[in-house]
């Protein structure tokens, strides 16, 4: 009995390990996604600069 118990644990632990979630995007949308990234990221540097330079003029 013990040991159909743990065949139907590994069972189970193979399965959900075999069909987990995958992560379906193409390499174009995660390329669109980085480029987004790097996008904010230069926005918000310049914001900072620009509110960096707006407070040594005050």
């Amino acid at each position: 009995m013990k040991k159909l118990a743990y065949i139907f644990i590994l069972l189970f632990s193979l399965g959900t390990i075999l069909t987990g979630c995958r992560d379906t995007r193409t390499t174009g949308e995660k390329m669109e996604d980085g480029i987004e990234d790097v996008g904010d990221g230069i926005e918000d540097a310049a914001d900072d600069a620009g509110d960096a330079i707006e407070d040594a003029v005050d």
